[in-house]
This record gives structure tokens, C-alpha cells and sequence, in this order.
């Protein structure tokens, strides 16, 4: 699946293809980042996802399992009684509210002062930004998310800068990053310093194979923790309910993962 026009593409196939499965002890890398994403929503009361996101998807459905129905979430991926009626528009009108908490933004490039671009990278062109900048401003926090970990897709400056990391103070901005989650390891941003830091690697990777995949500098403890595995609880619950809901919304992600198909 590709851009469309009449949703926010946070994560488009153009740029990065769900293969296989990648498998880690115990557990998929998947259910791994979702995880992460779950520990960093916390407790939002509002988390949007947009299309073509199925990992942020199960991240904000686990959350769901744990805490009775609690964060509202706001599917544009929806296949069934999705209440958005005229696609993003409504979305847009919340988050202009100030009534979404949590959303999720990717890019073909995102570099370390967390701007992101999703017009052009390597001579590609892409139908553009969409509404990524408004909600990068009208989202409480917003999570970067992009599996594939690279000096291609995190760069020392973005080609093009579809929505920006940070404003200056004279620019009214209700919310800003909030972290960066690739498939090697999970940043936390720094609004005073406008740079990120590393907080953890996940199990498959390490402190030096994230610095040599990294195209922009940032911060690092000396001694890097590696992030925490999902709990037995947290992957009953991804492959029992969780599953069942990704594979009504995302049924090729969900045979990939689980080989899982939606129910009749």
C-alpha cells in the first residue's frame, strides 16, 4: 500500500515493506516495538493512528486489553464502523482542538533535530506531506516511528522539511516529538537541547551498530540499557485479542506476524 490522498500515511509501503516476521527470542520484533510504543503512550487518553501503521496499532490495543477500554483511539486504518466519515478531516478537527494525545509520524527521512520528509529522498518523489505538519503541532506528543535503521533514512539534515522537530518561541506549537523508535532502538527527545538521546538498543542490536547506522549525532549514557522484552502477559494478550483486532484492520501484517487471518 501507498500514499492516499485522504489519510495521514505515517508509515508507507513506498518506503518500508513489512516482510517476514523477524523473530527474536520469545518473541517478534514487532510485538517487541509495540511494546515500546505502549510504555511511551502511557496514559494518553487520546492516541490517533493513521493508516498503513499496524505496529502503533497493536501498541495502543494492548493498552486497550490492559486498561479497560482506556486510551479512546482513533483508527483511520478502520475497516469496519470507522466513525471518520470524511477521512482526516475530522481527525484534523480534534487535534486542533487540542483533544488527540498521542500520534505517530514516519518519514522517508528524519534527522536529529527530529524534522521529518516525506516529499523526496534519493530522487523518489512522494505525493507529499499531507497533514503531517499540522499534526505534528496540534498532537499533544507525537512518536517517530520507522523501522528500518539506517545513515539512508536517519540523515544529518532532511532533503526537504515537511514538518519540523521544533519552532522557535515566538510560534504558538502545542505539542513536538516525543521520541524515536527505529527496529535497533528507541531515542527520547530533547526539547531544550533539540537532539536526541539514546535511551535503549533492543536485544538484536548494540550501542556501536546503532552509532554506525545513525547519519545524525546525538546523545548516549555510557553504559546503553537494552530494552525491555514484552512480559508473558503483555504477549498473551498481543496474540490473543490484540491479534484478533489487527487482523480485522491489517490481515497481511497479521498473517506475516502471527499467521493469523481475520475471523468470518
Amino acid at each position: 500500500m501507498g500514499f492516499q490522498r485522504d489519510t495521514i500515511v505515517t508509515h508507507p509501503q513506498d518506503i518500508d515493506t513489512y516482510g517476514s516476521a523477524n523473530v527474536l527470542p520469545n518473541f517478534a520484533k514487532e510485538e517487541l516495538l509495540a511494546v515500546a510504543i505502549a510504555r511511551l503512550i502511557g496514559d494518553a487518553r487520546h492516541v490517533a493512528v493513521g493508516a498503513a501503521s499496524p505496529i502503533p496499532a497493536m501498541a495502543v490495543f494492548l493498552l486497550r486489553e490492559k486498561n479497560r477500554n482506556r486510551p479512546r483511539v482513533s483508527l483511520l486504518q478502520k475497516r469496519s464502523g470507522n466513525p471518520f466519515t470524511e477521512g482526516s478531516r475530522e481527525l484534523f478537527d480534534l487535534a486542533g482542538q487540542g483533544r488527540i494525545d498521542v500520534f505517530f509520524l514516519g518519514g522517508a527521512q528524519i534527522d536529529g533535530e527530529a524534522n521529518i520528509n516525506l516529499v523526496e529522498a534519493e530522487g523518489k518523489r512522494f505525493p507529499g506531506s499531507f497533514g503531517s505538519a499540522f499534526m505534528y503541532f496540534a498532537a499533544g506528543k507525537t512518536i517517530l516511528f520507522r523501522e528500518e535503521h539506517s545513515k539512508r533514512v536517519l540523515v544529518k539534515k532532511v532533503d526537504y522539511v515537511s514538518a519540523p522537530g521544533w519552532s522557535p518561541s515566538e510560534v504558538q506549537r502545542h505539542g513536538g516529538p516525543a521520541a524515536l523508535l527505529t527496529g535497533k532502538a528507541l531515542f527520547l527527545w530533547q526539547k531544550e537541547k533539540r537532539r536526541f538521546r539514546l535511551e535503549s538498543v533492543h536485544p538484536d542490536s548494540s550501542a556501536e551498530d546503532v552509532r554506525k547506522s545513525t547519519g545524525f549525532d546525538y546523545d548516549a549514557p555510557a553504559d546503553v540499557p537494552a530494552t525491555a522484552a514484552p512480559t508473558s502477559e503483555e504477549l498473551a494478550l498481543i496474540r490473543g485479542p490484540v491479534a484478533r483486532v489487527i487482523a480485522e484492520n491489517y490481515p497481511g501484517f497479521a498473517q506475516r506476524v502471527w499467521g493469523k487471518a481475520a475471523a468470518a
